[in-house]
């Protein structure tokens, strides 16, 4: 099987439609052309992603992302060697239109289909951008996830750690949301907290001294809101001042909690090669800040992707898939969407199991 080969990737678990074309070898991989097609202003309006209008919006605007990414390569579809698309897990409206499309491709074009976790994509984005050997230590930290993994392999993940309930960027989203800021939560908080005074507020760092990867943001979102009420009822609403002197105190109550639990799993792990942070709150610059402190003190470099490779991409998909082409691992026309596809199949649900599957 050639090495050399040209990977299309879709990606559409949530509210970000994209594609992109990838060249292997997975030991070199050149990024030819990486589309995003944002839906931020459908969603403005409800404070929040609607599944369904973004389920509708992927079914409109996969085709045009594929074509765009095809275009942008200066590579016809017919050149395509092998199919990669999110398989999960994501909202599943977006997810089936994804895995439908890409089953479409394949089998019109007679070429492999590779059904990718979206985790896993987001996870080996430091062999993408870095070429880390393996095993390296990863917080992934994105809207919907927040996992602290040790990466042995392209399919072997070892879980660590993680949030029991909200994820780091769903509390920013929540927090953007009591103060009155726009969507997506997390680069609002941040262009906020750079005004801010971030001792203002004794916000707590829940579990923070607690041993083990295990983390909480839940009650910190309740400490912000408490904040905000008693503001409000003492000085009848929120000064600017008020608002970015919140942000900073959350911004930093949050790194403080992944900083420090990163640092308590990284001390127990013998022969990791780097540190490496993915996922949507990777380009926050405070945590960044604070993880670079972490692989400092523990000798070993931080390995941070271009805020294009943090949040939602189909680069990242179409290396995973590129990863497991290699490998000889496809996948078959019997393919599902999944909502819920946990790493590490033998670690315990950190926030529960239903009839889908354990959710993280």
């Amino acid at each position: 099987m050639s090495k050399d080969v040209l990977i299309l990737g879709l990606e559409s678990s949530c509210d970000d439609t994209a594609a992109a074309v990838l060249r292997g070898p997975a030991d070199a991989p050149d990024i030819l052309s990486s589309v995003v097609i944002g839906q931020a202003d459908l969603h403005a309006r409800y404070g929040g992603v609607v599944p369904e209008i973004a389920a509708r919006a992927h079914a409109e605007r996969l085709d045009l992302a594929a074509e765009r990414a095809l275009e942008e390569a200066g590579v016809a579809l017919r050149q395509v060697g092998a199919i990669a698309v999110t398989a999960g897990p994501g909202l599943i409206g977006g997810v089936l239109s994804g895995v439908m499309m890409a089953k479409g491709l394949a089998m019109g074009l007679g070429k492999p289909l590779i059904g990718v976790n979206h985790l896993a994509g987001h996870a080996l984005t430091p062999r993408l951008t870095d070429g880390v050997a393996f095993p390296y230590l990863l917080l992934l930290v994105s809207g919907g996830h927040c996992q602290i993994l040790r990466v042995d392999g392209w399919d072997t993940f070892v879980r660590l750690g993680g949030t029991i309930d909200d994820a780091p960027g769903e509390a920013f989203d929540k927090v953007a949301r009591l103060l009155g800021l726009p969507q997506p939560g997390g680069p609002s908080v941040e262009a906020e907290a750079r005004r801010g005074d971030p001792a203002r507020f004794g916000f707590p760092r829940p579990l923070i001294d607690r041993p083990g990867g295990d983390m909480s943001f839940s009650g910190l979102k309740t400490a912000v809101l408490r904040v905000r009420d008693r503001l409000t009822e003492d000085k009848g609403g929120l000064t600017e001042q008020d608002r970015a002197d919140i942000c900073a105190g959350f911004q930093a109550a949050v790194a403080d909690v992944l900083a420090a639990k990163t640092a308590g799993v990284l001390e127990a792990q013998d022969g990791v090669t780097a540190l490496a942070v993915a996922g949507g709150v990777a380009a926050n610059a405070t945590l960044r800040g604070r993880l670079e402190a972490v692989a400092e003190a523990a000798g070993l470099p931080l390995l941070a992707p271009p805020l294009a490779l943090c949040t939602d991409n189909a680069a990242m998909i179409a290396y995973a898939g590129l990863l497991s082409f290699e490998a000889c691992v496809t996948s078959d026309m019997t393919l599902s969407a999944r909502p819920r596809w946990p790493l590490d199949k033998s670690a315990a649900p950190l926030v529960g199991s239903g009839k889908k599957g354990a959710k993280a």
